[in-house]
C-alpha cells in the first residue's frame, strides 16, 4: 500500500513538472514562436519519457531525469530579471512618482487619457500638487466583468478645494505592465510574463475606461480611515510606485497583483489585518474590509453594494466637468466635503 502511494506521488509530481515547466517555457522563453515551440515539445517529450518509465515501474531514473530537467529549468528561471525600458504600451509607459516637499505633494505622470476605444485613446500625462492637508477620503472602486470573484481595485484619495468644497481625486490603480504588442493574460501572469506597474490616473480617465468604455460594472466604496492613515497610504502608495521606477517587479497574477500590494501597505499601516482567501478573490475584498469595519457603518453589506453601483450614473455623467461629483450622489459616507471633518 505504502509503495503504490509512493509510486502515485511520484508520477503525479512528474506530471505537474512537466506541465509547469512547459507553461514557463511557453510564456517567457525569449524565442520565436517557432522555436518556442520546439523548446516546450522536446521539454513535454522528455517529460513523458520519465512518466512512461514511472507508470512502468521504474523509481529510480524518471526521478532523476525529471530533478535534471527541473534544475536546469531552475537555474535559467532564477536568472530571469524585470526589465525597466521595454516599449511599454501606451497606458502603462509611465509610472507615478512623486516627491513632498512639507504638506505638498506633487505627482508626476498622472494619467488623463481620453478614451475613444478600450484600445485607442487619446494621451495625455500631467504633473499635478496636492495639498495633503486638505486630503479629505479614500474610496475603493471594484470593477468586475462577469467573472465570479475577479474584479480589478482602484484605491482614489479626494481633496478638498481652496473653499472647503468638493476639490480633485487622483486614482490609484496597481497594473500590468505590458509591451506595445502584449495582450494581457491571467496564465501568463503567474510565469513572469509582465512586470508590475502602479499607475496615478484622474477618476475621468481610470474610472470611465472601465464603467463607459470597457462596460465592467463599478461599485463605490468609502473607506473609513483616520487622516493619518489616508496620508500614510497615499504616500506608501506613492513610495511603492517610486520603488518600482527604480526597482521594477515582475508581476503576480495571486501574489503581487492590485489586492495584495495594496493589503502589503495597509497592514504596515493597521496592526492586526489578518490574511484571508478574499485578498486573492478581489471581488469579494469589500466583504474583507466590512469584517474589519474599514466601511460606512449602518449599512449591511449588500445595501453599500446596491447603493455603490455607480455604472449608470458614470455612463450618464460621461462627458460632465465634476464627473467625479456626479457618481458619488447617493453612495453611503459621501457627502459633500464642506461637511466633512
Amino acid at each position: 500500500m505504502i509503495i503504490a502511494f509512493m509510486d502515485g506521488l511520484l508520477r503525479l509530481a512528474l506530471l505537474l513538472c512537466t506541465a509547469w515547466g512547459a507553461l514557463a517555457l511557453g510564456h517567457r522563453l525569449p524565442l520565436p514562436a517557432v522555436g518556442r515551440r520546439l523548446v516546450v515539445a522536446g521539454w513535454v517529450t522528455a517529460g513523458g519519457i520519465w512518466l512512461l518509465l514511472a507508470w512502468k515501474g521504474a523509481r529510480l531514473a524518471p526521478l532523476v531525469g525529471m530533478v535534471v530537467q527541473m534544475a536546469a529549468l531552475f537555474v535559467w528561471w532564477r536568472g530571469l530579471r524585470p526589465a525597466k525600458d521595454l516599449d511599454w504600451a501606451e497606458d502603462v509607459a509611465h509610472l507615478a512618482t512623486g516627491e513632498l516637499e512639507g504638506n505638498r505633494l506633487t505627482l508626476h505622470h498622472v494619467r488623463h487619457f481620453t478614451w475613444l476605444s478600450a484600445d485607442e485613446a487619446v494621451a495625455k500625462w500631467e504633473s499635478r500638487q496636492y495639498d495633503l492637508d486638505r486630503l479629505a477620503s479614500v474610496d475603493l472602486f471594484i470593477s468586475s466583468w462577469g467573472r465570479p470573484g475577479i474584479a480589478h481595485v482602484l484605491i482614489s484619495f479626494g481633496f478638498l478645494d481652496e473653499e472647503g468644497g468638493d476639490g480633485d481625486f487622483v486614482a490609484f490603480s496597481v497594473e500590468v505592465r505590458r509591451e506595445r504588442h502584449e495582450r494581457f493574460s491571467e496564465i501568463g501572469g503567474f510565469f513572469k510574463q509582465y512586470e508590475l506597474a502602479i499607475i496615478a490616473a484622474d477618476e475621468r480617465d481610470a474610472v470611465r475606461l472601465r464603467s463607459n468604455v470597457r462596460d465592467e460594472r463599478v461599485t463605490l466604496y468609502r473607506v473609513s480611515l483616520s487622516p493619518e492613515d489616508r496620508r500614510e497610504l497615499l504616500l506608501a502608495l506613492v513610495k511603492e510606485a517610486g520603488r518600482l521606477e527604480h526597482e521594477p517587479r515582475f508581476y503576480h497574477t495571486i501574489t503581487a497583483n492590485c489586492t495584495t500590494l495594496v493589503f502589503a501597505m495597509m497592514r504596515r499601516i493597521i496592526e492586526g489585518l489578518s490574511m484571508d482567501h478574499r485578498l486573492l478573490l478581489t471581488g469579494l475584498l469589500p466583504g474583507y474590509v466590512f469584517d474589519h469595519g474599514g466601511l460606512v457603518e449602518g449599512y449591511t453589506l449588500a445595501e453599500l453594494r446596491r447603493l455603490g453601483d455607480i455604472t449608470d450614473r458614470a455612463r450618464r455623467a460621461h462627458e460632465a466637468a465634476d464627473f467625479s461629483r456626479c457618481i458619488r450622489q447617493g453612495v453611503p459616507g459621501w457627502e459633500s466635503f464642506a461637511h466633512r471633518e
